[in-house]
């Protein structure tokens, strides 16, 4: 991946936007170099360690390493001094410029072999590129992606990694943070509408079923979003009118990143002007987001959220009703409670000593609602689902794409499909929407 040119915003220093853009060109264009040696050989003690932390029961991990610890030998652990990485001057950069958020976004791994027990390793490293700045659903910032490579005492390549992360600029929480985690926990929708005087009849009105658009009280006309006052008149005596629930898409985009919850993306999400004149957002469901067009008819739907919340939806007017969901069955598949103690092991059994896994006052700090699981447990449990769905499989290589966070006192619930003999596509959801995606491909002679 070469160096994306970023997009310069007027209030962004043009100094930070040009030093980052030139620096992360140089790198690029260094190659492949040495990376800090890796600390200790492939042994059996963090073999276990990892095994027992991350669940996994197989006992086939005693002459070779689990593929999806790769990254673990060459981890620095808790130093002082992290220097090394061919990422350290962009990643600081960013830090020193208000960036200082981080998480992980992508790890795509390819495995040559398993490595043995008793081998040491050594690995080197290329700067990949920095794109931004992005708006995320984390804040605003940058993508920073490096490769690096594995190889063994014999200088034959054992595996190969991409990682990404996202640096960016935390949010502030106000004093609604504890809510929005009480409301995870249970079982509201963690993003709720702000209902006040002026919208209540809008949303009581999705609740029975009615799509209840506000009109003035004086002279008739319809407005919405729902206000004050009306536009036409300058009334503010208000009503409102039950909408027939029938238009036609203004104009519409395709959602693809970032993960909303409760939403698997692509999605179409539209403006449907209705037969009464006034434009109303929500998403297009009951067709795939390629059949959307403008001016296609729809219909209301309403999709209820959870015990509280119901959102209208739009449907093409000829598609069926979509059913009532019955009571959730359990997946089928691999379910983890997150227990904050499972967070903190698994990060320190991966040697990944960074504060939001383990640190619920800097998780917070940077914007997050607690601890959440790192990207190395994440591509281990993934490992730990796909050799338990595919018994006696070796594996070619993991590719998983993070979305939603997965926080402590959550559960990771993995569950997967088998594409073809070599491929295994993997979900893993949380209470707040799909916490990770990912390809799992086997050898030949995968069972």
């Amino acid at each position: 991946m070469r160096n994306e040119p970023a997009a310069l915003r007027d209030d962004e220093p043009a100094a930070f936007h040009d030093e980052l853009t030139t620096l992360a060109g140089r790198l690029a264009d260094g190659g492949e170099r040495p990376a800090p040696p890796c600390p200790d050989a492939v042994n059996a003690a963090m073999i276990r360690h990892w095994t027992q932390a991350l669940g996994d029961a197989s006992g086939a991990w005693e002459d070779v390493a689990p593929p999806a610890m790769i990254q673990v030998w060459s981890m620095p652990g808790l130093v002082a001094a992290k220097a090394g990485s061919v990422a350290d001057d962009p990643l600081r950069l960013l830090n020193e410029n208000g960036y200082t958020g981080v998480v992980a976004t992508n790890c795509d791994q390819v495995y040559d072999r398993y490595v043995k027990v008793g081998e040491r390793l050594r690995s080197t490293m290329r700067f990949g590129g920095v794109a931004g700045p992005k708006q995320t659903a984390m804040g605003e910032g940058y993508f920073v992606t490096w490769y690096q490579s594995w190889y063994d005492e014999n200088d034959q390549r054992v595996a190969e990694m991409l990682f990404r992360v996202l640096k960016f600029k935390p949010k502030q929480r106000g004093g609604g943070g504890g809510s929005k985690a009480s409301s995870a926990k249970s079982g509201k929708y963690p993003l709720q509408p702000a209902i006040g005087p002026d919208t209540a009849f809008f949303w009581d009105g999705l609740k029975d079923g009615e799509l209840r658009i506000q009109s003035c009280a004086d002279c008739g006309a319809l407005r919405h979003p729902p206000g004050p006052m009306c536009p036409e008149c300058h009334s503010t005596n208000r009503t409102f009118r039950k909408a027939s629930g029938r238009g036609a898409v203004h104009s519409f985009v395709v959602h693809h990143h970032p993960p909303v919850p409760g939403r698997t993306p692509p999605y179409a999400v539209a403006v449907v002007e209705l037969e009464e004149g006034v434009r109303v957002l929500g998403n297009v469901i009951g067709c795939d987001p390629s059949e959307v067009e403008v001016d296609m008819p729809v219909r209301v739907v309403f999709e209820r959220m959870d015990d509280d919340l119901v959102l209208a939806q739009w449907t093409p007017v000829d598609a069926p009703d979509p059913e009532e969901p019955e009571p959730e069955a359990e997946a089928e598949g691999l379910r983890i409670e997150l227990t904050p103690t499972f967070v903190i092991a698994t990060a320190i059994a991966t040697r990944d000593f960074t504060p939001v896994h383990h640190d619920i006052a800097l998780a917070r700090a940077q914007g997050s609602k607690d601890i959440f699981l790192n990207i190395l447990t994440s591509m281990g449990l993934v490992q730990r689902f796909a050799l338990e769905t595919v018994p006696g499989a070796v594996l070619d290589g993991i590719q998983v794409r993070l979305g939603v966070p997965a926080y402590a006192g959550d559960a990771l619930t993995l569950t997967g499909e088998r594409v073809d003999a070599r491929t295994l596509k993997v979900r893993g959801a949380v209470s707040l929407g799909d916490h990770l995606t990912a390809t799992v491909t086997f050898k030949e002679d995968a069972q």
